[in-house]
């Protein structure tokens, strides 16, 4: 069974949020005082793989667990060893802060988890401290490490550049990713939710970053594709790959093949829009009905929006941030 939009895109990804809580505080992430679910509205283990096993049956190969910050739920290793069982699903990921790593990593690899995107914007601890409110930077380079050491592969970095808070680091983040074997995505920043921070211009694009890169390392065209939305390139003297994920520069909405379910069970069919379908009623009242969960998925695909809405000029026009989205 396939599973498309209405515009015929085909959808093979899932991003699942399995909660909105983190211990950061990133600046472009949640505003100075967060407000979390209560935890009665967060879906459970149980719930959590039935949603993945509808998409699956439906053709969705791909599956990336986020957060807020994922590994702060103390259930995610069982949550990866069920949804690594599903059949037709090729490969389970997550997206994590890397603070916890050090303890987690085996557990994860063990666990049958494919790949790791790590969030690390500075390698200043001082200015760390002041991205994350309240993180260690030590912290994440062990659990980098940790990743590394439990045998992970394909490990990626993903840094949001803002102008006048970490663009003179683009180097020394490409630099540390070459001398640990790691990729690097570079992301725009999306603008989700009000805080007073964004009022300032700071905002800088792909092309901007990746002009940096190339005063130092001549970058190719990379032929990698993982169903993501990143343009990879290489340098001709490491192995790894520099990516761009460009929502505002390089538009891809077109070619989007994915959609989000919150820790809540909110269907999210664009970053860009806040056309949502509530899955949790259905979840909790028809616990065991899979055509019928399956029916009302099919049925939300049709109202996924063509293209998002970042380009508008005033205030975002996205009231959720980005750590009640998922990453």
């Amino acid at each position: 069974m396939g599973l498309s939009d209405g515009f015929s895109r085909k959808v093979e990804y899932l991003r699942l949020s399995v909660t909105d809580r983190c211990d950061f505080r990133c600046v472009y992430c949640m505003g100075d005082n967060p407000r979390f679910l209560p935890k009665h509205q967060v879906l459970s283990l149980e719930e959590l793989a039935h949603v993945c096993q509808a998409f699956t049956q439906m053709g969705v190969t791909k599956i990336r667990l986020t957060g807020g910050e994922p590994l702060m739920r103390r259930d995610v290793i069982q949550l990866v060893e069920r949804l690594n069982l599903l059949p037709g699903l090729r490969e389970l990921s997550m997206t994590t802060n890397g603070s916890h790593l050090t303890k987690l990593a085996p557990a994860l690899k063990a666990a049958g988890l494919s790949r790791l995107n790590i969030s690390l914007d500075t390698l200043n601890p001082m200015r760390f401290q002041a991205l994350t409110r309240i993180g260690k930077l030590e912290r994440v380079i062990a659990g980098i490490d940790a990743a590394l050491d439990a045998g992970f592969e394909r490990i990626k970095v993903n840094a949001v550049i803002l102008k006048q808070r970490n663009e003179d680091e683009i180097l020394a983040l490409v630099e540390f990713c070459r001398s640990r074997g790691l990729d690097i995505a570079f992301i725009e920043e999306m603008p989700l939710g009000e805080m007073a921070e964004r009022q300032s211009p700071r905002y800088m694009s792909s092309d901007d970053v990746q002009q940096v890169i190339e005063q130092h390392y001549p970058l190719t065209l990379s032929n990698r594709r993982t169903g993501g939305p990143s343009r990879y390139f290489q340098m001709p003297d490491s192995n790894i790959h520099i990516g761009f994920i460009s929502p505002h520069s390089h538009n891809f909405c077109h070619e989007c093949n994915r959609v989000r379910v919150t820790a809540d069970g909110r269907l999210l069919l664009c970053l860009g829009n806040e056309n949502a379908v509530d899955l949790k009623p259905v979840v909790r009242q028809h616990p065991h009905d899979l055509p019928l969960l399956q029916q009302t998925i099919t049925e939300a695909l049709q109202r996924k929006p063509r293209s998002h809405h970042f380009d508008q000029p005033d205030s975002p026009q996205i009231l959720r941030f980005m750590n009640a989205t998922g990453g």
